[in-house]
């Protein structure tokens, strides 16, 4: 079998929603056209808990591309590819009780409103 050795993703670290030190939900993007998105743990596998304000920090003209469901406190679930790679891992600062996940960065390419478009 050919096993397939692909470099460490790189993150460029773009916010965090949460006090200043470490430990928070945060969101980086990454080399490879996606965003990790650093949250609280949920008890399902690949679903993470954040603030709303952490989308905030997506690159401009971009946003999350991943199935988000608000919870109605202030914070969203969000689904994604669970993070495992260690090196990866190791350039975050994640406490007990948070994971990350990796979630595709989309293009925004509308800008306005349907009734204008007329």
């Amino acid at each position: 079998m050919i096993r397939l050795e692909f470099p460490t993703m790189r993150l460029q670290f773009l916010g965090r929603g949460g006090t200043e030190g470490g430990g928070c939900p945060s969101l980086f993007a990454t080399d490879r056209d996606t965003y990790v998105v650093q949250g609280w743990k949920t008890g399902t596998p690949g679903t993470i808990e954040i603030p709303h304000l952490l989308l905030g920090f997506a690159l401009p003209d971009t946003f999350v591309g991943a199935t988000m469901t608000d919870t109605g406190r202030g914070t969203f679930t969000l689904e994604g590819e669970p993070l495992t790679d260690a090196e990866t891992l190791a350039q975050m600062d994640i406490y007990p009780g948070e994971t990350a996940v990796v979630v595709p960065r989309m293009t925004r390419e509308f800008y306005g409103n349907a009734a204008s478009a007329g």
